[in-house]
């Protein structure tokens, strides 16, 4: 009875001891990738883990990304852009295989940090900020114009609409404060970025 009792602790410290390995063993690593390709490699990486049955070894393949707001002849579009251009985040456990997988894969050039050899991780928050910038950028796009105090600017959405005002302040948060005439009065109202484009 007491050999029993020995064998049964045993087997537990030995099951703590992987269980409490395991999930430290996945890491965040950068790949570097030709530019523009990098949908391509995650897509490529993603089918080769699952042909080569290493789907343990890989808990995510990633390209950070954002939603960004363009105008362009007065035509309003949304649009991804890359955060990390070239680079494709990837959590998985670094061994002699996997390294293999992700080096051989089509248009992968190498990891970011360490050797070529031994690729060093980043850290969890290096990764979390990453990861994050991407989620913050899909919750709120951004817009690529840029607008100037004084220039005027039409508004092209909401209650103003075809409105033409003056650009009076512009915040960081994506708003704007436009002068415009109502009923000959000049009313500062305010907007979003996406509310208002340039008069050409």
């Amino acid at each position: 009875m007491s050999e029993n009792e020995v064998n049964e602790n045993e087997v537990e410290s030995t099951e703590t001891e992987t269980k409490s390995e395991a999930p430290s063993q996945f890491r965040w690593y950068i790949a570097k990738t030709l530019t523009g390709q990098e949908n391509k490699v995650e897509k490529t990486l993603k089918e080769r883990v699952v042909n080569y049955k290493m789907t343990e070894f890989f808990q995510d393949i990633l390209v950070p990304e954002e939603k960004v707001v363009t105008h362009s002849g007065g035509k309003k579009r949304t649009i991804k852009k890359k955060l990390f251009p070239g680079y494709v985040l990837i959590k998985m456990v670094m061994n002699d295989k996997t390294w293999h997988l992700v080096k051989d894969t089509d248009k992968i050039t190498g990891f970011v940090g360490g050797t070529p050899e031994k690729p060093a991780p980043i850290s969890d928050e290096e990764a979390a900020f990453m990861t994050n910038q991407a989620e913050e950028g899909f919750k709120k796009p951004k817009t690529t114009v840029n607008f100037t105090e004084g220039e005027s600017v039409k508004v092209i959405e909401g209650p103003f609409t075809s409105f033409v005002g003056t650009v009076e302040a512009i915040s960081d948060k994506g708003k704007i404060r436009v002068n415009v005439s109502i009923f000959g009065r000049p009313t500062p109202v305010e907007l979003d970025f996406t509310q208002v484009e340039k008069v050409s």
